[in-house]
């Protein structure tokens, strides 16, 4: 396979062990992973060296508000910043805090959020954040698991964290908010030995005092993040500063051989959660390099706005943000009138068959960049050059789609929270890489384990099987839970429960999920993620959700349909109505129906694979309603549970 190369060969199964597919690794690694930088033994040591580089580079901005307006990007530098989250960091130590503490952010992305992060990485404290999107119950879980001291919080979450109490404060002895704090809120804290403080109240705090920065190893963890979770209580993920550094060595090497390296004028987009490795992890590799980060002003529907302000170079993003922009450009297309739609149409069929055929995205069609693609990028920005996709699997209609109308390499990619997010990665102008995740990071092993229960086997001629990955970017394990921790992690290889297909490329395609397997009534195994991502080429749907129950022997599912696809059928068909009516339409849901089962039959799916029945659903699946993780995984059993009477119908009406 070309992109990788073997360094071990496979074994058969034994000692009750499956057999597993040789242990593949990046060939950008063919000589050996990128060895660590001098003097880097920590993630505090990132932003060290990066402000003693690059002191005077502009570091964080927000937009700043002039009218009730928002106005143009201001920033701080990265020196400025250093000043801030130093004073932080010694009113950090002033409550008591020291090396191995935890310290608590809730909240969306904002300066303030780095800042206490550097401060927490400058001192030792583990850096334990909270999802912007979690309710009470979860932070509740979480503050008292971790036994965090300290909570910073974004101000409308300063409610939120109060509500945890008196069960929270065992612990929790400080609260600070990223703005102003009310005077109820500091009576209600102290009925429980509670203080709370604004931003610049604690930023004096410590007055003169000066802490001695404690020395760091790159054994020492840096942060827990908690996982999301399908199922149960959150799992809190041991990070150490090694993880870190190993991933940020690896993700350089690889964009220096792919020739776009990141330099200090490259500009970042915070909005993906900070919460989330992902984006935590490409934030420190910015901080790296002495570039910039913008952050949104936290709303989804202003966001395409943001990045026209801002310019981002780099844009991060999840399927769901890829789809919005993939839909708007769509419906764009279909308002602007037949012939430029049709040269639209034109260009793009043309430049994908370029590209298709080898050449790369900035020379495939030039011409058509200059008058027709140019105005998709201006609306972006206008420079941004990589859009990487992670957290969940891309459409393929849509990942070819931007592929051809950005004007920048978009790439996908795939990683979790305990192998420290970016393990595989596609590559730059491969199009044959379109559906997979790419080839494995320059800094991590990788190979295939059978799952004889579901007829995947690493060994055959098509390799398939759970991926399993070993290297320093590994999590530390379980935070309290070393149960857990060995049941994933065995003989140094981390299970990942994903089930992946090796492509002649050497890239991977994920193409199922262990856990996500159920048994129909006449023994049929049904693996539900597969068919999900087969479904999902659909163009007329948003998403879907896939339900058999092992009583019945067919299957249902409750779909998303795309609001524009849905819209022009109906138009076309001259049925009339909102998109809500249309849903409940019985002749839309025939349609969806066919769609499905056109790509069915396309795909060759066996016939209990097949999807008897479906409900439109008009809202997406949200994490409002507990539907989805904040990195957008469905909650299998919390969809039952919500759709559990229009599921009894659905058999009810199949029969």
């Amino acid at each position: 396979m070309q992109n990788v190369v073997e360094v071990e060969p496979g074994r058969p199964a034994a000692d009750g062990r499956p057999s597993a597919g040789p242990t593949y690794r990046s060939a950008f690694a063919r000589d050996g992973f990128p060895p660590p930088v001098p003097g880097l033994d920590s993630c505090y040591d990132i932003f060290r060296m990066a402000v003693e580089k690059y002191p005077n580079n502009r570091m964080l901005g927000h937009r700043e508000t002039v009218d009730g307006k928002a106005g143009a990007y201001v920033w701080k530098t990265y020196k400025e910043v250093f000043d801030i989250a130093k004073r932080i960091g010694n009113s950090i130590r002033s409550c008591g805090l020291t090396k191995g503490s935890r310290c608590g952010i809730y909240g969306a992305n904002c300066p303030e959020w780095i800042i206490t992060m550097e401060a927490c990485n400058a001192h030792g404290i583990y850096c334990v954040p909270l999802y912007d999107t979690l309710g009470a119950g979860a932070v509740e879980f979480i503050l008292c698991h971790a036994e965090v001291e300290i909570a910073f919080a974004e101000e409308k979450k300063i409610e939120l964290l109060l509500k945890t109490l008196p069960k929270s404060n065992e612990f929790l002895k400080t609260i600070v908010s990223f703005g102003k704090a009310t005077q109820e809120q500091k009576e209600e804290a102290s009925k429980y030995g509670l203080s709370i403080y604004s931003w610049d109240e604690f930023l004096s705090l410590a007055a003169d005092q000066e802490f001695e920065l404690p020395d760091k190893e790159k054994t020492d963890i840096c942060t827990i993040m908690y996982t999301s979770g399908t199922t149960g209580d959150p799992k809190g993920v041991l990070i150490s500063n090694a993880s870190i550094i190993c991933l940020i060595a690896g993700v350089d090497r690889l964009l220096n051989c792919v020739n776009e390296k990141l330099a200090e004028s490259d500009v970042y987009m915070s909005y993906l959660p900070l919460a989330h490795i992902f984006d935590r992890v490409v934030e420190e590799l910015f901080i790296f390099h002495g570039a910039s980060i913008g952050f949104w002003r936290g709303d989804v529907k202003l966001l395409v706005e943001d990045i026209g302000v801002l310019k981002p170079t780099i844009l991060c993003a999840v399927p769901r943000v890829l789809d919005r922009i993939f839909s708007g450009l769509q419906a764009k297309i279909s308002s602007g009138g037949f012939i430029k739609s049709a040269l639209f149409n034109l260009a793009y069929k043309f430049k994908q068959f370029r590209m298709m055929r080898g050449a790369k995205h900035d020379e495939a069609a030039a011409i058509c960049d200059k008058v027709v693609f140019s105005k998709v990028k201006e609306g972006l920005g206008g420079n941004v050059r990589v859009i990487l996709s992670g957290a969940a699997p891309l459409a393929t209609h849509v990942e070819e789609y931007l592929r051809v109308v950005t004007c920048a390499h978009v790439i996908q990619g795939y990683g979790l929270t305990e192998t420290c997010a970016g393990s595989f990665v596609s590559l730059p102008n491969q199009m044959s890489m379109i559906g997979t995740v790419g080839p494995p990071v320059p800094n991590i092993d990788v190979r295939l384990e059978s799952v004889p229960e579901m007829d995947y086997d690493a060994l055959a001629s098509t390799a398939r099987g759970e991926i399993c990955i070993k290297g320093e970017t590994l999590f530390s394990g379980y935070y309290k839970r070393e149960d857990l921790t060995k049941e994933v992690l065995v003989d140094g290889w981390f299970h990942t429960g994903d089930i992946g297909e090796w492509q002649p490329d050497g890239s991977m395609k994920i193409i199922d999920r262990k856990k996500n397997i159920f048994k129909l009534s006449q023994g049929e195994y049904v693996a539900v993620e597969n068919l999900e991502n087969i479904y999902g080429l659909v163009s007329a749907i948003d998403s879907i959700w896939i339900y058999g129950n092992s009583f019945e022997s067919f299957l249902v599912a409750v779909v998303n349909p795309n609001k524009e696809a849905l819209e022009s059928w109906a138009a076309a068909n001259g049925i009339s109505g909102d998109f809500e009516s249309l849903c409940q339409n019985p002749k839309a849901k025939e349609y969806i129906l066919g769609e499905l089962s056109r790509i069915g039959k396309e795909k060759k799916l066996k016939g209990f694979e097949f999807i008897k029945d479906v409900h439109l659903e008009p809202v997406p699946f949200d994490m409002d309603r507990d539907l989805i993780t904040p990195t957008y995984k469905k909650k299998r059993p919390q969809l039952l549970k919500y759709y559990q009477g229009i599921i009894d119908n659905m058999y009810k009406s199949a029969k």
